[in-house]
C-alpha cells in the first residue's frame, strides 16, 4: 500500500505559472485532490516542480498525472540531503494522457534529507 509523503509542512516551488494566475493555475492545484484542478506551468522548455520535506523521506514511488494532451515527453525525479546540489535519481517518461501514472515503481528505496 502506498500513502503520500506530502504533508501540510511540504513546501512547494515551481518553475511558473500560466498567465501568473496563481488563483486558477497555481501549484496549490498539485495536491488539492481534485480532478478539476491542476498546476498549469508557462510555456518552456524545462519547467519543474521542488518540494521540500519537513522530515527525511523514503521514495519507492513516483505518482503523477497530466491533463491530456499536456504531459512532458520525459521527466527527471532527482533529490538532495539538505542544502547539497540535487542528484539525478531516475528518468520516467509518462503517457500523454490524463490517467493516473506510477512512474518508477521498481525504484530503489532513496532516502532523502529535510531540506533546511
Amino acid at each position: 500500500m502506498t500513502h503520500s509523503l506530502v504533508c501540510a509542512e511540504t513546501v512547494s516551488r515551481v518553475s511558473s505559472v500560466l498567465n501568473r494566475n496563481t488563483r486558477q493555475f497555481g501549484k496549490k492545484h498539485l495536491f488539492d485532490q481534485n480532478e478539476e484542478t491542476c498546476w498549469n506551468s508557462d510555456q518552456g522548455p524545462c519547467q519543474w516542480v521542488i518540494l521540500e520535506f519537513p522530515q527525511r523521506i523514503r521514495v519507492s514511488q513516483l505518482q503523477i498525472q497530466f491533463q491530456g494532451g499536456f504531459s512532458s515527453r520525459r521527466g527527471c525525479l532527482e533529490g538532495s540531503q539538505g542544502s547539497e546540489a540535487f542528484n539525478k535519481i531516475v528518468d520516467f517518461y509518462p503517457d500523454d494522457n490524463n490517467s493516473l501514472q506510477i512512474s518508477c515503481p521498481g525504484l530503489r528505496s532513496v532516502p532523502l534529507k529535510a531540506a533546511g
